[in-house]
């Protein structure tokens, strides 16, 4: 097995080492780096990319990455893991979703060295760290008030993304197609597959969602002959073809009557929108039978807003 060169440092079989990926600097002088942790098997075999950070504001995924990094669980018996905890070091420092520039990191691929901020991650990302890999995953929360429940994202139809999302175990499978500039159609069309984790809520962390991740990545890793040992799944995922929101017909104060996972029914009840005065409620209900994979904890609520999500 060659050796791996990342920002032109070597990494050889047997090797662990921290490499960090200058991005550009900050207004003060403060270079912006990229930490990537590379954990490298004396043995040949695929790489495996974790990746959170995305959005910096997203901590869940970063959280879980963290913490398998500082327990050792990393260490493949094959193979290469890359492991990134902090894509979006500039959102991270705002508590920002975005980079400075007010763009989206993953609708900027496959970005360019001399185009915005966010381009210009992404083109970093391109040519120093897809090519390395095989397959991995992307890790993501909700956002802006939204709660995921814990679900694998990824297109239907792609033999090994269909394997990996089973594998991992999620409680929920959603068939997601590619958005333009994001991470997954650049892999896609680099011979790569990358699945999306959602769990959890920006700025909060998801202590169930994070535990699910972990012990999903350990069973990615067993299915690709990384690891030994892994965690079975407890219940088989629930496969969702299509997705659908529910959105407020009318503005006001939004109460949830289901809960994140639970299934419902078409004509169910699911919540209510009152005006804030006590002058009238009107109730939501489901358009479609499925499962609510996400929901708005933003109890105030505008004509049009997104309210639950639904897998059917």
């Amino acid at each position: 097995m060659a050796e791996m060169i990342i920002n032109d440092i070597p990494i050889y079989p047997g090797d662990e080492k921290l490499v960090r990926l200058n991005i550009s600097r900050l207004p003060s002088g403060t270079a912006i780096d990229i930490p990537i942790h590379v954990f490298r098997a004396q043995e040949p075999g695929p790489v495996l990319l974790l990746m959170a950070g995305m959005h910096g504001d997203e901590v869940n995924g970063i959280e879980l990455i963290r913490r398998m990094i500082r327990r050792n669980m990393l260490t493949p018996l094959r193979g290469t893991v890359l492991a990134i905890p902090i894509l979006n070091i500039y959102g991270f420092l705002n508590f920002s979703r975005e980079v400075p520039d007010g763009k989206d990191v993953n609708r900027s691929f496959p970005g360019n060295d001399k185009g915005s901020l966010a381009s210009r991650v992404a083109a970093r990302f391109v040519k120093e760290i897809l090519p390395l890999v095989d397959c991995g995953i992307d890790f993501h929360t909700g956002g802006r008030s939204k709660s995921n429940y814990p679900q694998i994202r990824c297109r239907f139809g792609d033999g090994q993304a269909d394997a990996l999302a089973q594998a991992f175990g999620a409680p929920f499978i959603l068939n997601s197609n590619y958005r333009p500039g994001s991470l997954r159609k650049q892999a896609a069309g680099m011979g790569k597959t990358i699945i999306v984790y959602e769990t959890g809520e920006s700025l909060r962390f998801d202590e169930p969602g994070i535990n699910l991740a972990m012990e999903g990545t350990i069973r990615i890793m067993q299915y690709l002959q990384m690891v030994e040992q892994a965690v079975p799944v407890s219940h088989p995922p629930v496969i969702c073809q299509n997705t659908t929101w529910i959105r407020a017909r009318r503005a006001g104060m939004f109460r949830s009557f289901v809960k994140n996972g639970q299934a419902v029914s078409r004509g169910q009840q699911v919540g209510a929108v009152s005006d804030p005065f006590g002058y009238a409620t009107h109730p939501i209900t489901s358009h479609v039978s499925g499962y609510v994979v996400g929901v708005n904890n933003m109890p105030v609520v505008n004509q049009g807003d997104a309210i639950l999500h639904i897998g059917y």
